[in-house]
């Protein structure tokens, strides 16, 4: 009976390696097809990370160093439009590497150089180009955007803005400033409850900043 078994469970197997075998030959083509396109796929990953998007990474930040020296002088024409001594300016350094940490970074700059000129329109542009998610770049672009839809006249759009800056940073450095100024664009638009809300989550949320020191007479104004 064991003996039968044996011969019953090699038959199978050896049906199912020519079953196999079978499957194999019929798709050789579609199989070795699907092999190739997968190493060249990995090929291509490695070709393009190693001799395209690093070097391209390399060559956006060293057209993103002077700009940024600009902006840090005060210099905001320059470091958004270039000068004479081969700086491209940073809308361009956006344009030619987009794709980039470094290009995207620009756009950023870009808009915070627009809003320093007064260029409001053109810095809301800008700044919503610019995709980010860190802790410190990110809120900081969103503030100044929320500054900029203000400036605009823009102020319901401002506050939430802020608002949301505010909840980006989630910081006792960043985000009671924003938190503030979102407060007193709620009391120019008569949001007094609004306003309080933002100014509780200063008191309360981050009662450890400078801004806390004073924020009751905020509180106190806007609950009038």
């Amino acid at each position: 009976m064991a003996e039968q078994k044996n011969k019953q469970d090699a038959m199978n197997v050896e049906e199912a390696l020519s079953q196999s075998e079978v499957f194999i030959a019929k798709n050789k083509k579609t199989i070795i097809a699907f092999i190739v396109a997968v190493i060249v796929i990995i090929v291509g990953v490695v070709i393009y990370k190693n001799f395209i998007s690093d070097p391209m990474e390399r060559k956006a930040s060293e057209a993103l160093y002077r700009g940024e020296q600009y902006f840090e002088a005060e210099q905001y024409e320059l470091a958004l439009n270039g000068d004479s001594l081969g700086y491209k300016g940073f809308i361009k350094i956006a344009d030619e590497f987009a794709g980039t940490d470094a290009g995207n970074l620009a756009k950023a700059y870009a808009g915070l150089s627009h809003a320093q000129l007064g260029n409001y329109k053109e810095a809301v542009e800008a700044l919503n180009q610019f995709d980010g998610d860190d802790l410190v770049i990110a809120p900081a672009v969103m503030g100044n955007l929320g500054n900029c839809y203000a400036h605009l006249g823009d102020l319901e759009k401002a506050a939430s803005t802020l608002m949301t800056a505010a909840e980006m940073a989630d910081a006792h450095s960043m985000s009671p400033v924003y938190l503030i100024q979102a407060g007193e664009i709620y009391e120019k638009l008569g949001k007094k409850e609004d306003a309080v809300k933002a100014y509780m989550l200063v008191k309360d949320k981050y009662f450890n900043s400078y801004q806390a020191m004073d924020i009751d007479k905020y509180i106190e104004r806007a609950s009038k």
